[in-house]
């Protein structure tokens, strides 16, 4: 028997299932905390539709040579004298007409959220950069 993180107590078979088909059994998968469903396109995961239509939006703008040096998931480290403090991971970053821009795609709930918040003012104070939230 296996006793799961809510208490219940599944047979071995049951577990198997949990660990190998998900899919299979929608009640046992977790769901994401925000209601965000994963998506992938060009062969690339992103943590929700949102973002991954973000990304394909921004794949035609370079195509147009509207923007350029496009990334994904660029991480921004910061410290005070050589103490890490914490790292930004943004979930695009690209060039337009000569300034580096950083996006987030964010939801009304995730925007407000205070470890976001601070590290908005983190990129400033440290990259003088602005957090564009889409």
């Amino acid at each position: 028997m296996c006793l799961t993180n809510h208490g219940e107590v599944w047979s071995p078979n049951q577990y198997r299932e949990y660990l190998s088909v998900g899919k299979a059994n929608p009640e046992m998968v977790k769901k994401a905390k925000y209601g965000n469903v994963k998506s992938v396109a060009d062969g690339k995961k992103f943590d929700s539709t949102k973002e991954k239509n973000r990304y394909l939006e921004l794949k035609q703008m370079e195509a147009r040579d509207e923007i350029s040096e496009l990334h994904e998931q660029v991480t921004f480290k910061f410290a005070h004298n050589d103490v890490k403090i914490c790292s930004y991971i943004a979930d695009f970053t690209y060039n337009k007409n000569g300034k580096e821009v950083v996006e987030d795609v964010k939801s009304e709930m995730t925007r407000k959220l205070p470890a976001y918040r601070i590290k908005c003012k983190l990129m400033k104070a440290f990259y003088n950069i602005d957090i564009k939230e889409i």
